[in-house]
């Protein structure tokens, strides 16, 4: 039994052997209700990006991000990589836990032109060299792929990963001038991010297609970057994926997932063959994240008999 004392989880979904085991809803959510995901929303940005590589709209994450960005200062952004964006590397001056980093995404929220807010942060350090979490990067690759495909990134979700999953509906949000949030504030249902977990868990193959190349899927869940001794929730960082050995039951349980403010989770846990999707409106919180780990432990255990 789930117990919130808070009133602020909403779903919780468990897919196993691609079956759907498990759906509870709280607080008034339903299988129906959209729900901001937030962060989890870099993980499907990333995954974006792999379907703009396989379809050679984008040439490789070793390119600079200046081949795609027009216009982009060459005061140092022109030698980071699309797969510095990625890891979260970029060596930009912004951090999203301090306000006072000139791409914070506070600031960019209050701009009336985000590209060029964007190209206005200085790089502070070298590209490829230090993991420091930042919005930013999530965006910049969501705009990468709108300029390689000349479409807006909720457009080209909607054509290329959500419609072939069955993700008919959803909001993504946008933000002057003509651009998607690719950083959060993505609103699907727990069931939309339960099937995102499930392409992952089916190595980017669904119903028989393959969306999603099986190196994406490697590099995505690889362990790029340790993480472990800034967050207590992840050992390490891939491609907007997060990794995390939890111990249960006396057995060691690796996990991947996307992960967003407030306890928004897309859990991973190939062992067991199970995706656990959990939604919350605990943003800002200092149980949200907890919480979502503690369901989650629970679940492994009960599968772990």
């Amino acid at each position: 039994m789930v117990q919130d004392e808070h009133r602020d989880l909403k779903g919780i979904v468990v897919v196993r052997d691609g079956l759907l085991v498990s759906e509870r809803y709280f607080n008034g959510d339903s299988a129906d209700t959209l729900h901001d995901i937030r962060s989890a929303t870099k993980s499907v940005t990333s995954l974006l990006m792999g379907i703009a590589v396989e379809r050679r709209l984008v040439g490789d994450v070793d390119d600079s991000i200046a081949v795609y960005l027009p216009g982009l200062p060459k005061d140092g952004k022109e030698k980071i990589r699309i797969k510095d964006l990625l890891t979260m590397r970029s060596g930009l001056d912004a951090d999203d836990d301090d306000p006072s980093t000139p791409g914070n995404e506070g600031r960019l929220d209050e701009s009336s032109d985000w590209m060029k807010s964007v190209y206005a942060v200085p790089v502070r350090r070298a590209p490829g060299e230090t993991y420091l979490y930042c919005s930013l990067n999530a965006f910049l690759v969501g705009a990468i792929v709108e300029n390689a495909s000349h479409m807006a990134l909720d457009e080209f979700a909607r054509a290329n990963l959500f419609s072939p999953l069955g993700i008919l509906d959803f909001r993504w949000r946008h933000v002057p001038i003509n651009r998607t949030t690719g950083q959060g504030n993505l609103e699907m249902t727990a069931r939309a991010a339960a099937a995102i977990g499930q392409l992952m868990l089916n190595d980017g193959v669904v119903d028989g297609s393959r969306l999603l190349q099986h190196d994406w899927i490697v590099s995505s869940l690889a362990s790029q970057v340790a993480i472990g001794e800034s967050d207590p929730y992840a050992d390490s960082y891939g491609s907007m994926w997060y990794t995390k050995a939890e111990q249960v039951a006396g057995r060691e349980i690796t996990i991947h997932f996307a992960s967003g403010n407030g306890g928004n989770k897309i859990y991973i846990v190939p062992s067991l063959h199970m995706v656990v999707a959990i939604t919350s409106s605990a943003y800002n919180s200092r149980w949200g994240q907890r919480r979502s780990q503690e369901i989650l432990l629970k679940i492994l255990a009960a599968s772990s008999k």
